[in-house]
């Protein structure tokens, strides 16, 4: 028995489809639209079909983009000898706000994972052995997630690449900035002591 209206429940069950969304989220999230002012709650809906009409993936490194190619890819300031590759456009992002990294990326668009059917044919793997080909790349960095799976993606890509370029490399691991030690799990500190450096 529903205990709001329809389309309040109607609303909560859309926000609950949305990562990191329980149930108890996506109904705070349903009443706090319905005390928006309705111009709001238009402006928001404008929004959202309008990202999903202009945003595509990038013809060169398959990120987000309102134009083709991304803003990254069409940048000549951009170190064309080195791509970073990634799982999702959201990683580009967290990458690009360090302002560090100079190169260009590639997304695949998700990590192997064999239990739940995604092999290599489902990733953008293809794609990236052809951009590799047919330029002058230098360097490749993997930067997937300290996973199971971003583990065993780094695997297969170090094989397939390293044949084809000169350098193949990983971002570090380790402790983040601000932990202690004893609050640390094995593997982190296990990468940690890998990754030292020179002081």
């Amino acid at each position: 028995m529903a205990y709001t209206a329809e389309s309040v429940e109607h609303l909560a069950a859309q926000f609950a489809q949305l990562p990191g969304i329980g149930r108890k989220t996506a109904y705070r999230l349903a009443l706090y639209v319905l005390k928006m002012d309705k111009e709001e709650v238009v402006s928001l809906a404008r929004a959202l079909v309008n990202a999903k009409e202009k945003i595509r993936y990038c013809s060169v490194c398959s990120n987000i983009t309102e134009t083709d190619p991304c803003g990254i890819c069409s940048n000549a300031k951009r170190d064309r000898t080195v791509i970073c590759v990634v799982e999702e456009p959201s990683d580009v992002l967290a990458l690009e706000k360090t302002n560090e990294f100079k190169g260009l990326y590639h997304v695949l668009g998700g990590v192997l994972s064999p239990l739940d059917g995604i092999g290599p044919e489902d990733l953008r793997i293809k794609e990236l052995l052809g951009r590799v080909s047919s330029s002058s790349v230098d360097e490749i960095i993997l930067a997937m997630n300290p996973n199971v799976e971003g583990e065993a993606t780094t695997l297969y890509l170090s094989k397939l690449l390293k044949p084809l370029v000169g350098k193949v490399t990983r971002v570090a691991r380790g402790l983040p900035v601000g932990s202690d030690l004893e609050y640390a799990d094995e593997a982190t500190l296990s990468r940690a002591l890998e990754g030292r450096i020179a002081v």
